[in-house]
């Protein structure tokens, strides 16, 4: 159990996911760890990672948060969404950004990213990483699942990023809003507070 400790995923947690949602979920999260691992020791290119990363939590089912929740908008921890083997964009978009961040990805080049889908005239979330500061994003989404530029996603109007370390508006993205995103945002926060209380090391 200490390789699936070192990601936060203890025999303690195993044994919680296992009493609440089952043999399957627990089966579905021991998977993850050492997906983490593996994409930390054999996929070193950040691009690498990001792939492995997308299509891993793209595979989960969507399903809206009134059915699978009963509220309007509920982000899941990735436990969560892996346990019940169902989330949507937000969840598909947090579960990318604590794997990458897992893989001692530079958090700096990942951002949570709010987006308006044209195609759909709704709310998107997708994961977006900046391998300079300066440059083009590249936009991990559970819409189109291929890693695109920004600029070859005009179907995306972004309207504001963050991470573990600021809030940022789309236009400004050098600027930083507020280094307390969890402040800023409540279900960010939320999941932060679940994810301590799952005894999950996001960290």
């Amino acid at each position: 159990m200490a390789q699936l400790q070192d990601f936060g995923v203890t025999e303690s947690v195993l044994r919680w996911v296992d009493a609440k949602w089952g043999t399957d979920a627990r089966q579905r999260v021991a998977s993850w760890p050492p997906h983490m691992r593996m994409t930390l020791k054999d996929y070193p290119d950040d691009l690498d990672k990001l792939k492995r990363a997308n299509d891993f939590f793209n595979q989960v089912a969507w399903v809206s948060d009134i059915e699978h929740w009963q509220q309007e908008d509920y982000w899941a921890t990735p436990l969560e969404t892996l346990a019940t083997n169902g989330g949507d964009c937000e969840d598909f978009s947090i579960g990318k950004y604590v794997t990458l961040h897992h893989t001692r990805m530079d958090p700096d080049k990942l951002r949570i990213t709010y987006v308006k889908a044209l195609e759909y005239d709704q709310a998107h979330m997708v994961l977006a990483y900046y391998p300079t500061p300066s440059s083009e994003p590249l936009i991990l989404d559970n819409i189109n699942k291929t890693i695109l530029p920004a600029s070859q996603r005009t179907d995306l109007f972004p309207i504001y990023s963050f991470n573990g370390d600021g809030l940022w508006l789309a236009k400004s993205r050098d600027k930083k809003l507020t280094s307390d995103s969890q402040k800023s945002l409540p279900q960010w926060r939320a999941v932060n507070e679940r994810m301590e209380r799952e005894g999950f090391n996001k960290n």
